[in-house]
């Protein structure tokens, strides 16, 4: 099975999109993480849930976790305020890695190696051309495992 077999539509954002959107987006589709396009529609980063989680924790609570006990009741919704009106772009890790990105006629095998080499939630499957990147889709890598699993049953 090709790259290209494997890729899905998959929620995309841009650095310019609403973290506050993002992180919705992300909860509501239950996505390991967004793939985040540049203003070419090019694969620019990956921002993991686990990035976001990491935004909406206070630094404070991160370096004590002893403070998140006492943070209940009144106080538990306020981190989704770390957020308002901000930008995906800042939500990304200081410099954040170009996303893997496989061609369309890479093997699962050769997607799976990737995806375990950079240790990536997903590849972007894209076909590079003279005038940009274009994204075919995605490939998550539950969605690798399932895949590879069904083959191995086969």
């Amino acid at each position: 099975m090709r790259a290209r077999d494997l890729a899905v539509d998959y929620e995309t954002v841009s650095v310019d999109s609403d973290a506050l959107d993002a992180a919705r987006l992300l909860a509501e589709h239950r996505l390991p993480g967004l793939l985040v396009l540049d203003e070419r529609g090019e694969p620019l980063a990956i921002l993991p849930a686990s990035r976001m989680v990491k935004v909406l924790v206070p630094a404070h609570v991160i370096e004590d976790p002893a403070l998140a006990a006492v943070a209940d009741g009144p106080h538990a919704g306020r981190p989704c305020q770390a957020l308002a009106g901000r930008r995906v772009g800042e939500c990304l890790s200081g410099r954040p890695t170009t996303p893997p990105i496989a061609g369309p006629d890479d093997t699962a095998l050769e997607v799976a190696a990737l995806m375990a080499r950079v240790r990536s939630p997903l590849v972007a499957v894209a076909e590079r051309a003279k005038d940009g990147t274009h994204l075919l889709g995605v490939i998550t890598a539950s969605h690798l495992l399932q895949e590879l699993l069904g083959a191995a049953d086969r």
